[in-house]
Formats: C-alpha cells, sequence, structure tokens
C-alpha cells in the first residue's frame, strides 16, 4: 500500500485507523489534509490515504478503483468487484502494521472511493467499525441483501446540486441499506456540488468521534 498518512494527532501509538479512499483521477494526496480537520474528533487515529491500485485510464495522471470509461451498471458492479480485494488487501495490511483488529477501522471515501467503501466495507467477515460515503452510490444494491455480511453504521454526505454523481444516488443508497438493516444517517448539503464543505466535514467528525468512543470501550 502506497500513499500518504497522517497522525494519530496525540503522539501515540494508533488505537483507530481511518481510510481516506479517493475518487477517480485523483490519488492518495488529494483527501489527506481531511485527516488534520479530524484528528481532534479522533486523536488516537492514524489516517491513511492509499494510491489506488490503477492508473487512470482516462487521463495522463491520477488513479483509479476500478475503470469508468463504461458507466452502465453491470461495468460498475464488475469493476467494484475486481477492485475489492486490492482494498481489502490494504485493510488487512494495515491492522497488522499496527496490530488493530478490523473492528478498529473506519472507511472514509470520497466518489469512487466511497463505491468503494460501501461495496467492500458491507461484505468483510470481520466488520469495520463504519463507513463514511461523500459523493458516492451503493452499487450493487440488488444483491445486498443476499452478500451483506456485517453492518457496520453507515454516514452518506452528499451535496444537493452534484453534477458528477446526482444526489439521488445516495438517497437510493440510504433506503436499500435501511432495508438491510444498516443503521444509517445522512447529510445532504444545499448548493454543494461534487465536494466536501463545512458541513460534511462536521458530520464526519461526529461520525468518526461515536466510532473512536465505540471502539475505545470494546
Amino acid at each position: 500500500m502506497t500513499g500518504p498518512k497522517w497522525g494519530p494527532k496525540n503522539g501515540g501509538a494508533p488505537k483507530m485507523i481511518v481510510f481516506l479512499l479517493h475518487g477517480l483521477g485523483a490519488d492518495g494526496n488529494d483527501l489527506i489534509d481531511l485527516a488534520p480537520h479530524w484528528g481532534n474528533a479522533a486523536p488516537d487515529a492514524v489516517f491513511l490515504s492509499p494510491h489506488a491500485p490503477e492508473p487512470h485510464d482516462g487521463a495522463p495522471f491520477g488513479r483509479q478503483w476500478f475503470s469508468l470509461s463504461d458507466r452502465s451498471p453491470p461495468a460498475r458492479l464488475a469493476g467494484v468487484q475486481v477492485a475489492r480485494p486490492a482494498l481489502d488487501a490494504m485493510i488487512d495490511e494495515a491492522c497488522a502494521t499496527y496490530g488493530l483488529p478490523a473492528s478498529a477501522v473506519v472507511l472514509m471515501g470520497f466518489s469512487q472511493g466511497a463505491m468503494m467503501a460501501l461495496y467492500a466495507g458491507l461484505r468483510r467477515k470481520e466488520p469495520v467499525a463504519g463507513i463514511m460515503a461523500y459523493s458516492g452510490m451503493l452499487i450493487g444494491a440488488e444483491t445486498l441483501a443476499q452478500e451483506i455480511v456485517s453492518r457496520p453504521p453507515v454516514l452518506l454526505v452528499h451535496g444537493e446540486v452534484d453534477e458528477v454523481v446526482p444526489a439521488a444516488a445516495s438517497r437510493q443508497a440510504e433506503s436499500a441499506l435501511r432495508a438491510a438493516g444498516v443503521p444509517v444517517e445522512s447529510t445532504f448539503c444545499p448548493r454543494l456540488g461534487h465536494g466536501i464543505d463545512d458541513a460534511g466535514l462536521s458530520a464526519g467528525a461526529l461520525f468518526l468521534q461515536r466510532a473512536a468512543a465505540g471502539i475505545q470501550s470494546a
């Protein structure tokens, strides 16, 4: 696994791992600046922002978790299915490195990274502590009831005027997750496009604070 990391803020050994999974055409450097914002909420956390495993096939720079040259639902599903083992391996590697269980891991993703966090996080035999999905969508919703293995709490955050991934995608995800028995909360940000604003940062901080408290009491 390659990519930047930050923390823990308190300078001690990590008690929590937060993955920051970037979107299509970016790399791990794109999201690592979120870590200082969230470090106050989770001062015992190390934040890891890995580079996705593939070069972006639509540009001379950037990375991708899977190709979106074909954006049809079957192609997206095939993409997350192929990419999932790489993310699972990153999680397992980080847990081994820091001597922590998967139950001390939070997966945060933006856009394509959010798609990966939701797909992989709900299908892991060893449940993670939580999933934060920003400007994403729930791929494979039609088979989730048959494939879901764990039900960690999920936070969905989306801009109401997102021009890349419509906010309706997170509303559909919210309904599907509730139907599958997943604890889910959502924040929809007015006048926000494909990005993260202060309201989204605040929602994430509260989510991480609760996740950290749960890990410490476990």
